[in-house]
């Protein structure tokens, strides 16, 4: 089974950049997208045997999310526990047979660090959805998280110790996440291996220096360890700010 995750920093500009030429190319089970950027209507994806579920932000050109599986989900839902909408249209969970799929689009705490009280908030309320659903059956939690965890998962991390998405607070958030029995799949399998990025700057050349933040992941409830195959990035492909990263199970 293979499963991609990508901000595309706006849909219809990506589809503009290429997008549908990877789709098609990487033939993923599910496929992942976060910040879209755009209302109902706005876009039409002929996406042939992709069953196709979209999370709107109230807010025009703003946030959204969107999920393209092949196979038909048992449910869908597009909020945390008991709230059954969310405004920013940043969550869809579908539930499959023997796993639930999570996809985020974390909110970003800001360079001024203004939204990071909301942000812990948020990080509070999904520790406890993904716990809840963890009970029930396993879960595979990605999408962008906007938080580099580790000193490893960006490239100048001395500079921005601190800054908007890796601040104390919002890391130690992840670990306690990975502490309740989930799993970094990426580093599970590369824990020392540096220069893994999923994020850089649009800033001149920064991208060609490979100057990086890995804040893209795919976290899975450690069942799933046994199965796991592949965790990746795909930094050539171009057309957003992020990079797609992929998972393979068995």
């Amino acid at each position: 089974m293979k499963i991609v995750s990508w901000n595309v920093n706006g849909l219809r500009a990506c589809v503009r950049k290429g997008f549908l030429d990877y789709f098609n190319d990487v033939n993923a089970d599910i496929f992942c997208v976060q910040e879209i950027k755009l209302q109902a209507g706005r876009i039409e994806l002929e996406l042939d045997g992709y069953h196709q579920y979209w999370n709107y932000a109230e807010k025009k050109g703003y946030s959204g999310t969107a999920v393209f599986t092949k196979e038909k989900p048992l449910h869908v839902t597009y909020g945390v526990g008991s709230n059954e909408t969310e405004e920013e249209g940043r969550i869809i969970t579908l539930e499959y047979g023997d796993f639930f799929l999570v996809n985020v689009y974390t909110p970003n705490a800001k360079r001024d660090l203004s939204r990071l009280d909301y942000r812990l908030q948020w990080e509070d309320e999904m520790y406890d959805y993904l716990v809840e659903l963890q009970a029930r059956k396993p879960v595979i939690y990605c999408g962008d998280l906007n938080v580099a965890h580790q000193e490893i998962d960006l490239k100048n991390d001395k500079a921005n110790r601190g800054n908007s998405g890796f601040t104390i607070e919002e890391r130690e958030k992840m670990t306690r996440l990975l502490d309740a029995g989930f799993v970094d799949s990426l580093r599970h399998l590369y824990p020392e291996e540096e220069g893994i990025y999923s994020w850089w700057s649009y800033m001149r050349s920064v991208r060609e220096r490979n100057i990086g933040w890995r804040i893209d992941y795919f976290i899975i409830s450690d069942q799933l360890i046994n199965r796991l195959i592949e965790s990746t990035t795909h930094p050539h492909i171009m057309g957003s700010d992020h990079c797609p990263i992929l998972l393979e199970l068995k």
